[in-house]
């Protein structure tokens, strides 16, 4: 066979040698945490045999694992001196020592990058899945998760989506009986007949024999595209959860020494010795080099150097990218028409732009129109998603990683927060946590905000602030149809994950539109210039600061930052050096807004806080929600009133 056929054959002597080297380096960290050299470990004993998985796939394939797959990791081809120095937390290791022990990753194996939290990991498979089967690829994701974490909301949502869609994955659940130190018997959705059995086949975990065969046929399954199935294995751990538990306190001796019976490693030794496959004094002899071996890698990577603090902010972001200019034509039009236009002319560039989301096929095309007739003209790019938000955001990380340009919507801004795991979880953090070897290049868009009667609490607020607190992740809120354009544009070819927030009172306001420029991200524009008062907006609230400036008895200045992640200071700043004075008006409520942060770092820099006359105000909605009756909605909402009274304070 080919390299891209398979990796190598599995002989259970070999095999128990890899299942050796996994226990010795548990063993080891174990060790060395005692020895207070290093400060965490999460361990895989008991789950070794699970390793036999890696030899059911190909090299094109891909693993989804999570923290107790040492074993399979050896076997997919990361050493145990990487083990080492992800241990020590070095400079050399996968995650630049970023990353707890544990939290594998390897693009070049197509190893995706784990996440410490449980189940994670699941729906990004997924997205790769779907991309391999998009591709007519018969390539297979593995995504493996502790017994625990089948009870997350994701887990359930990746299992319908890949059966949904006939995906080639194969969902590996590790029952090893406890969560933590809680029992785990009682909740499995395997024990309440949740799952069918069709979809289920159960396996004994503790012998790689079982585990191969098992593995073997559910990854010939979804080769040959009849979609995934969900190994339910059967093991134990043995120890306890992690370096920082102790089961003894929660499991009786007598329950840890039948456990011990079962020992992978000793029923494989075993059952090989009973066969004449192995004897006694090379099984001792190969305990003995393994831990020499295992002891060799440890000194070496205690010995590697550790990270510089000067890397700290390396790889929060990628390359910055040239901006090129939006494919739109000067003319009367709305945000909502040259973000449409915007869309159709990325989908006819590159087959690889994808769009999910919520009721965005035609003949809807979005329950604002964004997507109008793209599906009827895209039909391979362009796909309802079910209802489920946690779907729509994992698997636009899976399918980015695996290398498309997933431009996905959220029906309001409002609903993410069924997709905020893997927003906070996942996109934020890939690129970072995994030293610049993983990236997720991606478009999240959602309409935004208020001052349109009738939302009421979830369909009217603007959360840039939630977004934007996120590490990694760039946001913005065009206010005219250019900006729209040229923000989609520059992040649907960017290198990093984005938000844009289209605000819905304005983006159905015919403006006129000259020629298009070329716009990044961190460029905010001055809207309107005046010598005594800036005034700083974005989104809706460019209109209302226009509005103000315009019934102001002083010459304002106005600037909308159309990007607030990255944020343009050095425009604010040579306006406040005109102005001396500055005032921002946000839709977001007050306590925790992005107008607080420009305040706080106009502020806070000498040479910044040197240039005004008066201090910064805020005018904001109030720590209230937002009600359904009209009055309840402009009540809680910035008026052209207070950002007059706000004006006038400054000038004070």
């Amino acid at each position: 066979m080919s390299a891209i056929r398979a990796q190598k054959a599995y002989t259970k002597l070999d095999f128990l040698r890899l299942m050796l080297l996994s226990r010795e380096g548990d063993r080891r960290e174990g060790i060395l945490l005692r020895q207070s050299k290093g400060w965490f470990q999460v361990s895989g004993m008991g789950h070794e045999a699970l390793g036999a998985l890696a030899y059911c796939l190909r090299a094109d394939d891909y693993v989804f694992p999570y923290y107790r797959d040492r074993a399979l990791m050896l076997a997919r081809g990361i050493s145990n001196y990487d083990m080492a120095l992800a241990y020590f937390a070095k400079r050399e290791s996968s995650s630049g020592g970023r990353q707890m022990p544990g939290h594998y990753s390897s693009s070049e194996l197509n190893v995706f990058s784990v996440c410490t939290p449980t189940g994670g990991s699941l729906l990004p498979a997924c997205g790769a899945a779907w991309a391999m089967k998009m591709e007519g690829k018969d390539t297979v994701c593995l995504a493996t998760v502790g017994d625990a974490a089948s009870r997350q909301g994701e887990f359930f949502e990746a299992i319908a989506f890949a059966s949904q869609e006939s995906l080639p994955v194969v969902f590996i659940v590790e029952d090893n009986k406890y969560g933590i130190s809680t029992p785990t018997k009682k909740f499995l959705p395997f024990h309440l007949d949740i799952l069918s059995d069709d979809k289920v086949v159960k396996v004994d975990g503790r012998h790689p024999d079982y585990v191969f065969e098992a593995g073997t046929e559910a990854v010939a399954k979804a080769r040959h595209g009849q979609g995934p199935t969900i190994l339910w294995c059967d093991i134990d751990r043995l120890s306890s959860h992690t370096s920082s538990d102790d089961h003894r306190v929660y499991r009786s001796l007598q329950d840890i020494e039948e456990m011990t019976e079962r020992d992978p490693i000793r029923l494989l030794a075993e059952e090989l010795i009973s066969a004449r496959e192995l004897d006694e004094s090379t099984w001792t002899r190969l305990q003995e080099e393994t831990g020499k071996m295992v002891d060799e890698d440890y000194l070496r990577a205690e010995r590697a150097p550790d990270p510089s603090p000067s890397d700290v902010l390396a790889h929060n972001f990628g390359p910055e990218i040239p901006a090129e200019e939006p494919p739109i034509q000067p003319g009367r039009m709305t945000m909502v028409g040259a973000i449409n236009t915007t869309f159709r002319k990325a989908l006819e560039n590159d087959p690889k732009v994808v769009f999910f989301g919520e009721d965005i096929e035609d003949p809807k095309g979005g329950v604002f129109g964004l997507t109008k007739g793209l599906s009827d003209s895209f039909p391979n790019q362009v796909f309802n998603s079910p209802l489920a938000e946690a779907t729509i955001m994992g698997c636009a990380v899976g399918l980015a990683a695996y290398g498309w340009r997933p431009v996905f919507e959220l029906q309001f801004v409002d609903f993410m927060a069924p997709g905020w795991n893997q927003i906070t979880t996942n996109m934020s953090t890939l690129r970072w946590r995994s030293f610049g070897d993983w990236k997720c290049p991606l478009v999240v868009y959602a309409p935004c905000g208020a001052y349109l009667p009738g939302g009421s609490l979830w369909h009217s607020q603007s959360n840039e602030a939630l977004i934007a607190h996120n590490p990694g992740i760039k946001v913005a809120i065009p206010s005219t149809p250019e900006d729209a354009a040229g923000l989609f544009w520059t992040a649907i070819h960017g290198d990093d994950p984005c938000f844009i927030l289209v605000p819905k009172h304005i983006f159905r306001i015919q403006q006129d539109v000259g020629k298009a420029h070329a716009l990044p991200f961190g460029k905010a524009r001055v809207v309107r210039e005046g010598k005594d008062v800036t005034l700083v907006a974005w989104g809706n609230c460019v209109e209302l600061a226009q509005t103000a400036a315009d019934q102001a008895d002083c010459d304002v200045e106005v600037v909308d930052l159309r990007s607030l992640v990255p944020c343009d200071y050095e425009t604010i700043s040579a306006s406040v050096s005109k102005t001396g004075r500055l005032v921002v008006v946000q839709e977001d409520n007050h306590t925790c807004g992005f107008g607080q942060a420009v305040i706080a770092e106009m502020t806070r820099v000498p040479e910044r806080w040197n240039l005004f006359l008066s201090p910064p105000q805020l005018v904001a909605r109030e720590d209230v929600h937002i009600g359904f009756n009209p009055i309840y909605e402009y009540a809680a909402l910035p008026a052209a009133e207070q950002v007059l009274a706000a004006i006038r304070v400054t000038l004070e």
